[in-house]
């Protein structure tokens, strides 16, 4: 969701918010374009919070509402991880710890033609893009950039998945990068996927890397 910015957000970001507090009043908008987040919903003129927690922001016009809850409400442009639950003829379901089962078309892959169909094994942990998550609706999925590029998207091999809170995500893909992973970064060598989802993928060369960053992660 778009909409026009005033100083509202610029007053209450990193401050806690609550259910029903009103954030932004579009009546006296000026010329920035921002995007909505979770917890955020236009009600008229008015941005509103749903759930407590604090306002956030992430460069360029992103705003939204954090918590550590281990519920997930997807949202479009997530990144998340899922896990394959069934295979259809135009479609996988994939479980995306939502309130329902998001669905990835066959054919949103990068190159994606019915010749060359991706075969995902039940159980089969994946990298996916939110690309639409209507209210009442199943979310869709894609394993491509807005570009249509697969870039980071697609099936995680090996490693080592385990679950947080959506607030751990968050700060985990925050910028500047958070002070656990580069820490461990200037010491070890290894992969890692991080789904807002409250799904974190690690691998490395060995078993025992993969532990120490999984431990210093989840500590």
């Amino acid at each position: 969701m778009e909409t026009k910015s005033t100083s509202s957000f610029t007053n209450l970001v990193d401050q806690s918010v609550c259910p029903g507090d009103v954030v932004l009043d579009l009546s006296k908008m000026i010329n920035h374009t921002i995007k909505l987040g979770g917890g955020l919903r236009q009600d008229c003129d008015a941005i509103s919070v749903m759930k407590a927690g604090r306002l956030r922001f992430s460069k360029p016009h992103k705003y939204w509402v954090e918590n550590s809850q281990k519920r997930y409400v997807p949202y479009a442009e997530d990144s998340v991880l899922g896990i394959v639950v069934d295979s259809r003829s135009d479609n996988f379901l994939v479980d995306i710890k939502g309130p329902t089962l998001a669905f990835l078309p066959v054919l949103a892959f990068e190159g994606g033609t019915r010749r060359n169909i991706p075969r995902f094994e039940i159980g089969t942990l994946i990298y996916v893009r939110v690309i639409k998550a209507n209210p009442g609706m199943n979310p869709e999925l894609s394993c491509t950039d807005a570009s249509g590029k697969a870039a980071e998207f697609g099936a995680l091999k090996d490693g080592y998945m385990f679950e947080c809170t959506t607030g751990q995500s968050r700060m985990l893909l925050s910028s500047p990068t958070c002070p656990v992973l580069d820490a461990l970064g200037k010491k070890l060598s290894f992969e890692i996927a991080v789904g807002l989802n409250g799904r974190v993928w690690v691998d490395a060369a060995s078993p025992h890397t993969t532990i120490v960053v999984a431990n210093a992660i989840m500590n």
